[in-house]
């Protein structure tokens, strides 16, 4: 039997945000480092540095706009989801406890913890998101236009936004790629790729594995709605494929930027 883990307007939204990160990587890297083969040959899927500057900006406000559209969203179909509880994202003292028994689990000192609906890691990167996009998207706004934002802010404010654009970028690629990514793809439990956000399904074993709060409250008929996945062998081979593409591009942009930071610094 599988459970409903995700809405399909839940990873719609993730996907889209997955698709724009990916390009704003592309054009961000080719922008920073345009000078060099590597950035060149990215710059060149856009047709030069003009298209990915074109592309890197548009992509940007789609971003933000993006984010205040799942903002209005959780407003409008979820209230009760902004109060914490076990079935919402917002955070609680126990994510602090589960951290730590899990951390315990993993070096051998106690058992797997019992984790709830949503796990104090998917709640990082959940949050994660908006303090990245906050000071991502701020300080690219300011970017967009710089002779304009002079014309209303001082310029050294420029300066700093240009500083935090490019160090939070870094973060936040930095995050992605190496870290949200293995434990998305490699984990054992998961390899080789978590579906959960491709049909919204998960099985109701690995609840009772992994999420056994989570798995005890769904004991009950009417909480445990059946989740069918719609998707076909091929469609699941091609969400397969596709997810593993964006997951090589993003090892392969980290690496080459962190080359580049060895060689060259930040």
């Amino acid at each position: 039997m599988n459970i409903r883990r995700f809405t399909l307007t839940q990873r719609i939204f993730h996907a889209l945000m997955a698709f724009c990160f990916m390009a704003q990587s592309i054009t961000g890297l080719a922008r920073l480092y345009a000078e060099n083969a590597w950035g060149e040959r990215l710059a060149a899927l856009f047709g030069g540095q003009g298209g990915v500057l074109a592309a890197h900006k548009a992509g940007g406000i789609f971003m933000v706009a993006l984010l205040l559209a799942h903002v209005l969203h959780v407003l409008a179909t979820s209230p009760r989801g902004l109060i914490p509880g076990p079935d919402s994202m917002m955070p609680r003292i126990r994510d602090v406890s589960d951290f730590f028994r899990h951390v315990g689990w993993m070096l051998g000192m106690n058992k797997h913890p019992s984790l709830d609906r949503f796990a104090y890691w998917e709640k990082f990167d959940y949050w994660a998101v908006f303090w990245g996009v906050a000071i991502i998207g701020g300080s690219g706004l300011l970017l967009v236009d710089p002779v304009t934002s002079a014309r209303f802010v001082p310029g050294w404010w420029l300066n700093i936004a240009l500083a935090l654009h490019h160090d939070e970028a870094f973060l936040a690629m930095g995050y992605i790629f190496l870290i949200h990514f293995t434990v998305a793809h490699l984990r054992r439990s998961r390899f080789p790729m978590d579906m959960a956000m491709v049909d919204g399904c998960i099985p109701m074993e690995e609840v009772r594995l992994e999420r056994g709060d989570w798995g005890a409250r769904l004991e009950a008929p009417a909480d445990a709605g059946a989740c069918v996945a719609r998707m076909t062998p091929a469609g699941r081979s091609l969400a397969l494929i596709a997810g593993w593409v964006v997951v090589l591009c993003g090892w392969l942009l980290a690496f080459w930027a962190l080359r580049e930071i060895i060689r060259h610094g930040l």
